[in-house]
């Protein structure tokens, strides 16, 4: 109650929310049923979505932002819109579909809040420091129900199922879901791929911390911070996170750090010659090469993938299911997903506007490297989304 209060009184806390609920409880649901339950991360997309929509309608807002990459990303809105429409011809979407969707269009417009709401440098400021201090949390617990006694973790995890969590023995994820292989973190994202992922960002966002000439995190909470966030991601065992991150480091290390590049390779030696590691490794090459029961399987729904889109290359199939009983929605890879879904225009829509909000950042660089506060936190925000987009192939 006391968190909708605030997140009332501005959108700042609104982000506030979103960025705790993404971090910390991203599953979380309330215990009620209106057809489906509502998540908390719903709940405070829409407090933040009703208290920017209230602040343009009684003009306290300033006149409305949309930058270069808002056009394109409305563009993709629209088509998102298209294809959910086609869909409904051959399939009527339940209500978890319905909401799926309203969450997705949602999570694009959030954009438009951000560049119209975040507008001076301690708002900036600030939501930095929420990131990277809920994101560290995430990792501290990971890293603690990770070590814990298994009959800890299960007991505290399970205290979650009242908000929609998996109980029992369930919380555990191993390798290959076998039990005699080894443990994978999970904190409280439920799956270790989407703990990685999270990782990610906000490691994407903290590294150039440590580097910057004049850190918004002080160095003594960054670096350990880091350490902990790191082995968190290496605990996953989720090789595209650890690829994700690796892409989002080597981008930092050529156009500005290369000391990076040293840590990086000096990363990778340890990793090869550690004992310890020696399993991670065996991983990472099974992965490379298919060799593995998961990426086999990754590699039977990318050929089902392909099927579907050269059947319906246009618009997709839409977002609530397939016209063919042969085929169906699932692939890991964000971009055969939208050309699933949307077909090959949307996805050509969300690589125009990927392209164009670096374009403009592109543009950009000289004038915020000359701001020692600034740039760090754009290097942060830059290469969380290079992670982030290197993760998605896979």
């Amino acid at each position: 109650a006391a968190g909708g209060l605030l997140m009332l009184q501005s959108t700042q806390w609104g982000f506030f929310g979103v960025i705790a609920v993404i971090c910390l409880i991203p599953f979380g649901a309330l215990p009620v049923d209106i057809g489906f339950r509502p998540t908390f991360l719903d709940v405070v997309l829409v407090v933040l979505f009703f208290v920017w929509v209230s602040r343009i309608v009684t003009r306290t807002h300033g006149p409305l932002v949309l930058t270069p990459p808002g056009w394109p990303l409305l563009l993709f809105m629209l088509l998102a819109v298209a294809a959910f429409v086609a869909g409904l011809a051959h399939s009527r979407p339940t209500a978890t579909v319905l909401r799926h969707y309203v969450e997705i269009l949602m999570a694009l417009a959030i954009f438009f809040v951000v560049v119209n709401s975040v507008r001076t440098r301690e708002h900036l400021r600030q939501i930095g420091w929420v990131l990277f201090g809920c994101g560290a949390l995430q990792g501290i617990l990971a890293v603690v129900l990770y070590y814990l006694p298994s009959e800890w973790t299960i007991r505290l995890l399970s205290a979650l199922g009242r908000f929609g969590y998996p109980t029992g023995s369930a919380v555990l994820r191993y390798i290959e879901d076998n039990p005699e292989l080894p443990l994978r973190a999970t904190g409280t994202c439920i799956g270790p791929n989407t703990l990685g992922g999270l990782l990610i960002l906000v490691l994407g966002f903290a590294i150039p911390q440590m580097l910057a000439r004049k850190p918004i995190v002080p160095r003594w909470m960054s670096v350990p911070a880091v350490a902990v966030m790191g082995l968190a991601l290496y605990l996953t065992y989720s090789r595209t996170a650890l690829v994700g991150l690796a892409a989002a480091a080597f981008v930092l290390g050529v156009l500005r750090y290369r000391r990076l590049l040293l840590v990086l390779i000096l990363g990778g030696l340890l990793l090869l010659l550690l004992p310890q590691a020696q399993y991670y490794v065996v991983r990472l090459v099974e992965g490379f090469q298919f060799a593995d029961r998961a990426n086999q399987m990754r590699l039977g729904e990318y050929k089902d993938a392909l099927i579907l889109i050269s059947r319906h290359p246009w618009l997709g199939v839409g977002f609530a299911g397939t016209p063919e009983i042969d085929i169906y929605v699932s692939v890991a890879s964000i971009y055969l997903l939208i050309a699933e879904q949307m077909g090959l225009v949307g996805l050509g829509a969300f690589l125009l506007t990927i392209g164009v909000l670096f374009g403009f950042l592109w543009t950009r660089r000289r004038a915020i490297e000359a701001d020692r506060e600034l740039d760090g936190i754009f290097l942060g925000a830059a290469m969380g989304l290079v992670g982030a987009l290197a993760g998605g192939l896979f």
